[in-house]
């Protein structure tokens, strides 16, 4: 029997939830309580980075918040918050390097109680997978591009997310 390569193992590099709340500062103070409440991390604010005054952004407004998980941690909030979609995520949701999907109110998510302070938000979740050996495009010293038959492809990471995270495709 011929043993499986190693470096060929694909594995969740990171989870990151997003909450796009808007230019109202009190909006994006709660976008980040919530993200607080449900990963027990800290969440960060997001900027506006350029100006458009039909919505009335600036550069450098805070629009909403995001947190990136990573290791043991990611694979147990992507687990829960795909149960709170039932496990359906739409084929076009897939690429070469993960899936994303959303979840329209965030109570939803299993043990997330309703808080009346900060109202009824939804938020994004975007899931990035890779292999052993992507360091070496990341690393300061030395980079260098990975080689074709070492990239992910979508093929693959739909069978990861069908095997292991048990996800269904919208008819």
């Amino acid at each position: 029997m011929k043993k499986e390569n190693p470096m060929k193992d694909i594995r969740i590099e990171k989870v990151t939830l997003n909450i796009g709340a808007g230019t109202d500062p009190k909006d994006v103070d709660n976008a980040v309580l919530l993200l607080n409440k449900l990963t027990n991390r800290k969440a960060v604010k997001t900027y506006g980075k350029k100006r458009i005054p039909t919505w009335n952004l600036r550069e450098g407004v805070p629009v909403g918040a995001k947190v990136t998980l990573r290791g043991k941690g990611a694979h147990d909030i992507l687990v829960r918050l795909l149960d709170s979609i039932s496990n359906v995520v739409p084929e076009r949701s897939f690429t070469s390097t993960g899936f994303s999907f959303g979840i329209p109110e965030y109570i939803q998510i299993e043990d997330a109680e309703y808080d009346p302070k900060i109202g009824i938000i939804g938020l994004e979740v975007a899931v990035t997978f890779e292999r052993p050996g992507f360091r070496i495009k990341r690393r300061k010293i030395k980079s260098r591009k990975l080689p074709k038959k070492h990239e992910l492809t979508k093929e693959e990471i739909i069978s990861y997310a069908q095997k292991n995270l048990k996800v269904k495709f919208k008819e």
